[in-house]
């Protein structure tokens, strides 16, 4: 029974996210009609029309494991990450593409075994957690270091430019690839810093596509900045103050 009310729990949020993103595209479609100079809604190009699924079903996976109990918004996510590599991939992204594949997938799959095994044997010990400090100094250094390499691969190997060129583009697709990596990892063992990251990812997409000048993306990730922020704060409210780790320094 308790299964079935989860999987309820992740239809209802499909159809939520559903609703939201047709409710978005209408007021996309709106914005154009009232100013025809506007291209917002992006039919012709195959990796934008496949970009749409994704971020619906990747809303429902987000709101879906908002509940710290809720394993069945992986299998959303596994969906999502299929379907975002395809995008990268007719994107020329293939960076992005090789993580959705080869990482983020075999992570979320990883989150389904443990986050249904602990609720199968009570959950008491699998609640949201902060870091500890050695661990937080230890991601802080993965987020730089794969932002750092992911910029050298682009400068040398994507984009065939300077290391000064293109900076802010580069920096920013960085921190997007970094975040989302610590982000899937730590949701693994549910760590109430993932969501840092989810916070950290949406505001550079929304920098990238600023910088870009893509009004749709700008629009969708400060759509997801808002989804991460309430899922977060969600976390947050149930990190009982035994179990903030390195957050208890900031209270001395």
């Amino acid at each position: 029974m308790k299964n079935t009310q989860l999987w309820r729990a992740l239809g209802r949020n499909t159809i939520i996210s559903m609703v939201l993103f047709g409710a978005l595209l209408g007021l996309l479609w709106l914005a154009e009609m009232i100013f025809p100079s506007m291209t917002l809604l992006k039919w012709h190009d195959p990796a934008w029309v496949v970009g749409i699924p994704a971020s619906i079903i990747g809303v429902a996976y987000i709101l879906t494991i908002r509940d710290p109990h809720n394993y069945t918004g992986f299998y959303a996510g596994i969906i999502m990450s299929i379907l975002l590599g395809i995008q990268f991939i007719l994107q020329g992204g293939y960076d992005s593409a090789f993580l959705f594949f080869l990482v983020f997938i075999p992570f979320q799959m990883m989150s389904i075994y443990k986050w249904s095994r602990n609720k199968e044997e009570g959950g008491a010990s699998f609640e949201p957690k902060f870091l500890d400090t050695p661990r937080l100094v230890m991601s802080i250094a993965m987020l730089v270091i794969i932002t750092a390499g992911d910029y050298v691969l682009s400068t040398f190997a994507l984009m065939h430019d300077g290391l000064t060129d293109n900076m802010p583009v580069k920096i920013l697709n960085g921190l997007l690839i970094s975040s989302s990596f610590l982000a899937n990892y730590w949701l693994i063992y549910r760590k109430t810093d993932s969501w840092i990251y989810w916070f950290i990812y949406s505001v550079a997409g929304i920098g990238l596509f600023i910088i870009l000048g893509n009004v749709f993306s700008i629009v969708l990730f400060t759509f997801f900045l808002v989804i991460n922020s309430m899922a977060g704060l969600a976390w947050i409210k149930g990190t009982t103050d035994e179990n903030l780790g390195w957050v208890k320094m900031l209270k001395r």
